[in-house]
């Protein structure tokens, strides 16, 4: 299996991944939006087991709890990753990852709340809420 690496904008915090993603989106809920500082979060989901850090502990800043939190570097502030649905999956940042994945985002996530001055441009699903929400509200 091959293995990705990935890293903060310092270089302090770092991360190993395998390229055997399950799912990748671009995230437009407020939480990613204000985490980011950007209209939208593009990540990659993957199981925990297939993640490790790649630093000491000590190098991330968590916001949330021991399960389910956002790790950030501890130095530069950088947004890494992701531990969601109850610790089972990470949400990798995608602009983190030092070389290309094989997957690619495949739909927009939480486009009720979109930055208004966003405007999407591509063809990808968009959903208003989680993909199993309901069906895309552009097709």
């Amino acid at each position: 299996m091959t293995m990705l690496t990935g890293g903060c904008l310092c270089g302090k915090a770092r991360y190993r991944v395998a390229d055997a993603f399950a799912y990748a989106a671009f995230c437009h809920c407020k939480d990613c939006q204000k985490s980011t500082g950007s209209a939208f979060k593009p990540f990659a989901g993957i199981e925990t087991d297939k993640f490790e850090l790649a630093c000491e502990p000590a190098e991330l800043l968590l916001y949330g709890d021991a399960i389910n939190h956002d790790a950030r570097c501890a130095a530069c502030g950088a947004l890494l990753y992701s531990r969601v649905r109850d610790g089972a999956y990470v949400h990798v940042a995608m602009g983190t990852l030092e070389t290309a994945p094989t997957i690619r985002p495949g739909e927009h996530i939480f486009v009720r709340s979109k930055a208004p001055w966003h405007r999407i441009a591509d063809d990808l699903p968009q959903y208003a809420g989680h993909v199993a929400d309901g069906p895309p509200l552009n097709r």
